[in-house]
């Protein structure tokens, strides 16, 4: 699967071709081997037509089942940068509500700690880059979490209490977002999904060589859908290679929001 995956990663149309020579090559051995047993009369035909029905249920039941899984990841991490980039935003606020200087450098340890959580979000398949961010969040989370010890240690009070859920509900969103990012499809449904495209593309040819009649052009054409559709599954289900890619803007929305800090304005004249 890792060779797969690295040349989906080099190049999704690659894999596209390579998968749609696959099915070629299956379809070609499946007809001839039911054009060999046709002639002879082995099998018959009624039979033939029923096993064949059966896997192709089978196969638009795996196909459904990995768009789905497939679908279901993605969203997990879309939805996972548009909450951790709201949590970052809240608890800067609230950072910024509080007049201390403990609380100051909250609030700007919270500028740079978007940012590299949007660079986490954006990263490329490197391993190297990802630990450094993943170091970096750590780094920046126990500076944050010490100076709003220091700050609570000044000011017990509810202000402080709030910020400190807003803190932990921020690290706790990292986490989950790391977690998302690193959910991948098993190899178990890969292989299915692969095993049973060829074994369906297979059973086709097998049918049209025993009752001779060859479609070749209708073939090619289901082959080059089918590699399309598990393209775009794989692509879904990766989170950090090919077009599908999950959006940083929530982060750079929640840092426009932070430039010109926060202003107070001036209480209306009464008279």
């Amino acid at each position: 699967m890792s060779l797969l995956v690295e040349i989906a990663a080099w190049s999704p149309l690659a894999f596209g071709v390579l998968l749609l020579a696959a099915q070629v090559g299956a379809h070609e051995f499946g007809h001839w081997v039911g054009g060999s047993r046709g002639a002879r009369g082995e099998v018959r035909a009624e039979g033939v037509g029923i096993v064949a029905g059966a896997i192709l249920a089978l196969v638009a039941f795996v196909l459904a089942l990995t768009l789905s899984f497939a679908n279901n990841r993605f969203n997990e991490r879309r939805a996972g940068t548009l909450a951790e980039a709201n949590a970052i935003g809240t608890a800067w606020l609230r950072a910024q509500a509080i007049d201390h200087p403990r609380a100051i450098e909250i609030a700007r340890l919270l500028e740079r700690y978007g940012h590299v959580r949007r660079d986490f979000v954006r990263v490329e398949r490197d391993r190297a880059v990802l630990d450094e961010l993943n170091r970096q969040t750590g780094a920046l989370q126990r500076q944050i979490w010490g100076n709003f010890a220091a700050l609570l240690h000044d000011r017990p009070n509810p202000v402080s209490v709030s910020l400190a859920a807003a803190l932990n509900e921020t690290f706790d969103r990292a986490t989950a977002e790391r977690f998302a990012f690193e959910m991948k499809m098993p190899a178990q449904l890969f292989w299915l999904l692969i095993g049973m495209t060829l074994l369906g593309m297979g059973v086709i040819g097998y049918q049209l060589g025993y009752h001779g009649r060859p479609v070749r052009i209708l073939v090619l054409l289901l082959a080059a859908t089918w590699a399309f559709v598990i393209s775009d599954i794989l692509d879904l289900a990766s989170p950090r290679m090919g077009a599908l890619r999950t959006s940083a803007a929530a982060y750079d929305w929640t840092l426009e929001g932070f430039k010109g800090g926060i202003t107070i304005p001036p209480l209306p004249d009464s008279r």
